[in-house]
């Protein structure tokens, strides 16, 4: 059985953050950021429509009764 060691655990951790993760530069997170709130805005809209629309739907399918 291997022998666990939370240091050598801890070590392999931040070399790998620090060499293998490649991090975004801040325009792009931006760019990313823009990109999820106009995606977002976008659903949410949709959402609304089909709510309003399916609303208006039963409520004149149950006005007939």
């Amino acid at each position: 059985m291997a022998k666990f060691s939370i240091v050598s655990y801890l070590k392999e951790v931040n070399n790998e953050w620090m060499h293998k993760v490649s991090w975004p530069t801040w325009s792009e997170l931006q760019n990313s950021a823009i990109v999820v709130s106009v995606a977002s805005l976008l659903i949410a809209i949709v959402v609304y429509l089909m709510d309003v629309s399916f609303s208006t739907i039963l409520e004149r399918f149950y006005g007939l009764f």
